[in-house]
This record gives structure tokens, sequence and C-alpha cells, in this order.
């Protein structure tokens, strides 16, 4: 089959097989890299997607002979080290994907060799420890702890120590800890009685924080429990979670993934059994339950009940609307709103649900929206890592600047972390000040509560 006849189908994933010890093989992986390499070096098509690609074609036109055979091997982790498993290039640009006969998939090929990389003990310290957000967010909601932890974080001694010892750029945006965390000053249930099912959505809702919601931004999840209330939808958080394992998988530490797993999924799967609709305000987080873990344990009944159970949280507001279910009594209006659609919410086939319902309180009340569909730049670990965060920052401009376009009053993206790395970038380039909320946030003004 000819580059040019290409796949027209959706994309399929197959599991992946990483219980197996064929998978840890590095020259079995490295011969799969070249196999894949040399399809995308006559391609090019996800050029502009991140620093990968850029790295790979720079390295096989340096060659004698232009081709991929002529790169080094060990050349090749300077492509690994730069994919921060977005999903953009298999989901949205390359036509040689499963079911195409070449079989094409790029980043579960990255995260193997990110996985072989960690089993060979070349993972730093300070990268285990800076993906172990379940752990430094145990310092959140200490009384004392946590103001001289954010102060400290904001000064350049501080920030020098954290370069030398965790590997965190001293520019990069980090988030400060919550002085109350979610879990701990959000009420347990809701007061709404009945359960009002709709054929696409169950009428009941267990939310689960996340790390970031718990730990960081807890308002971010109050506020969406305010729009569960409002709109008479009984909730409860979810009894006890653990990190979902996002930044473990990013990192290749696929054991640590599945101890996360172990935690989350018995409980998660309870809640999925009893016809709950699973709320989970970080994308990234949303993702991991709907795809990677799905993925990695294919055989597993309770995975595969979460991932059914599993919600964006616009994606259930929307599908609550189409169900005649949700209330549409938006009273304040929200002006200019930039909002950027990240790529952990791109890739999980639900379409622009966040951007629907903007359109919805449009039709209230005033907003004026303008919506970015590009790559921030930030994912996860990648934009705070000293190596990484310029090469994130250069990722994200042209994001910035569509963010910036006739001077927002809000600018909001269903990934806080890429929100806040862009009104970085916007304030860096310039840009006039904007308020960054969260599209829950926004929608909580919008209702006027």
């Amino acid at each position: 089959m000819s580059m040019r006849e290409g796949n027209l189908e959706a994309p399929t994933r197959h599991p992946i097989d990483w219980q197996n010890p064929d998978f840890y093989d590095e020259a079995n992986c490295f011969q799969e890299m070249e196999r894949i390499f040399d399809i995308c070096h006559g391609c090019r098509r996800c050029v502009s997607l991140c620093q990968s690609f850029p790295n790979l074609f720079d390295l096989v036109d340096a060659t004698e002979s232009g081709e991929v055979e002529g790169v080094a091997k060990a050349d090749y982790w300077k492509v690994v080290d730069q994919c921060y498993l977005c999903d953009l290039c298999y989901m949205t640009k390359c036509p040689y994907v499963p079911p195409h006969p070449w079989q094409l998939d790029f980043p579960h090929t990255m995260l193997r060799a990110k996985a072989i990389k960690f089993k060979k003990g070349e993972v730093k310290t300070g990268e285990k420890l800076l993906a172990s957000t379940d752990v430094h967010g145990q310092f959140a909601g200490i009384p004392i702890v946590v103001q001289v932890a954010n102060a400290l974080n904001k000064t350049k001694p501080m920030r020098k120590v954290l370069d030398a010892a965790l590997g965190v750029h001293p520019d990069a945006w980090l988030p400060d800890l919550a002085s109350s965390r979610f879990r701990w000053s959000a009420k347990k249930k809701g007061d709404a009685k009945d359960v009002k099912n709709g054929e696409r959505t169950p009428g009941k809702v267990a939310v689960y924080a996340t790390c970031y919601v718990n730990y960081n931004e807890p308002g971010i999840g109050h506020d969406l429990v305010k729009l569960l209330e409002h709109n008479e939808i009984p909730y409860e958080l979810v009894s006890k979670e653990s990190c979902c394992g996002m930044p473990k998988l990013e990192l290749g530490d696929l054991d640590e993934v599945a101890k996360h797993k172990e935690a989350n999924i018995p409980v998660l799967a309870r809640y999925a059994k009893e016809g709950y609709a699973i709320l989970s305000a970080i994308p990234s987080c949303t993702l991991m339950y709907k795809q990677e873990l799905p993925l990695m344990f294919p055989g597993d009944a309770d995975v595969a009940a979460v991932q059914e159970a599993m919600y964006d949280p616009f994606e259930y507001f929307m599908a609550r609307h189409k169900d005649g279910l949700l209330k549409t009594d938006f009273k304040q209006p929200l002006g200019k709103v930039s909002y950027h659609i990240p790529c952990h919410g791109r890739v999980q086939k639900i379409g622009r649900k966040t951007e629907e319902m903007f359109k919805l309180i449009g039709a209230a009340v005033t907003v004026q929206l303008n919506t970015v569909e590009r790559c921030s730049g930030h994912a996860g670990t990648y934009g705070v890592k000293t190596p990484t965060h310029p090469v994130a920052m250069k990722i994200g401009k042209p994001v910035f600047k569509s963010m910036a376009k006739d001077e927002p009053d809000y600018i909001s993206s269903d990934c806080q972390l890429a929100g806040h790395h862009i009104a970085q970038g916007m304030q860096q380039q310039g840009s006039p000040e904007a308020k960054l909320a969260h599209p829950l946030s926004l929608v909580r003004m919008a209702y006027g509560l």
C-alpha cells in the first residue's frame, strides 16, 4: 500500500502489552521505532504538533544518506524525551494508525521506550518526585506549612533549590498548595433527593476530585458541586481516591500506574455498578480512566465499568441538556471569553462540549467566545522541567497570541495547568491582563451562583 492511500477509518487502539517481558526488549523497541520513524520521515504531517517530530526530522536531515537508518540509535532518545503523550498525532493527524496495515502507534511506542528507560534506572529521582502529585500534595491544608511553602516557592533562592533538586525551571509557573483540601471542605453528599435518569445520562454523580483540585485549586471542585446542586443532581464525593496515575504514565513508571489502579478501580467500580456517572474535572485524569487504563488492563471488568461511567463534566452536562434535564436560567453575562481546548480533552472523542456549553449560555446572556484548539505546550510536568520549559513556551506561542485576540475579559481552559501556562505566556508577550477562570467557574458565574 502506498503512503498516499492512508487510512480513512476512525483510529482504533490495541492494548498495551506492558506485562509481557518482550515489551522491555530495548533492541526490539529500537527496531519498531526505526520502522515508525521511517514512515514519519516520509510523511512529516505532524511536524507542528510537538518537539519530537522536528527533532526526528532534523536528525534524519543531518545524516549523509538523508534516511532514518543513518540516525544513531542513541539519538532516538532526543525524540522520545520530547513526547508528552498528548495523543494528538494518533487521534487527529496520522493516516497510518490501526486499522491501517502499517499499524503505526507513535505515542504508545514512545511510552514503551519511556518504560524501558525507567526500568533501566535512568530516570532521575527529582523527576520521580515531581510526578508524585499525591506525595507533595500531602502538605496541602496544613496550617503555616502551606503559607510558608507557597511564599518560598516564589523566591529566587528556593527556585534555584528546586532547579537543582527536582529539575524545575526557575521561571516556570508552579501551583500553590491549597489552605484547605477540597475533600476536607466539600460536602460529602448533595441534598437532592430525586434521581432523574435521562436517556443519555445517569441522574446521580460521583465526583472524583483529582490531585490538582484536591490539593491545589479546590474552588474548581466547589464550583462543580454548585452546578450539580443548582441542577438538582444528587452527588457524592468518591469515598477515597488516589492519583489517577497519568504523571507516572508519562514517566514510564507503569508498575506505579498499576498500584494507583489497584487503589482506585475497586472504589470507582462500585459507583459505576450502582448507576453513578463519575465526573473528573481534569482532562488528563478523565482520559486515564477512559483510555489508558482500559488499554493497560483490557480484560478487567471493573476497569471497563469505570470507563463506561467516566465523564468529562461538560460531556455530562451537555448530554443532560439533550435529555431536557439541565437548567438554562443563566443570568450573568460573561463578556469576552477566550477558551482553550486542551489536548487531553480533544482526544476523548466527545467533541467540543465545553464550547457547546458556552454557546448555550450565549443564547441567554452575552458571551463573546473565542475558541482556540491547539496545544498550549504545558503537558503536565513537561512544562515545568528545566530542559523542556523553554520548549513548552515556544510551542505555546501561537496559543498565547490567539488567546489574546480581542482583549478578553477571561481566559479559560478545561486543563487549569494549561490555563496558567497560557496566562504566563500572554503576560510575557505583553498582552492586556485577563482573568483566568476554569470553565466550571465561568458557568457557575453565568448561573449567578
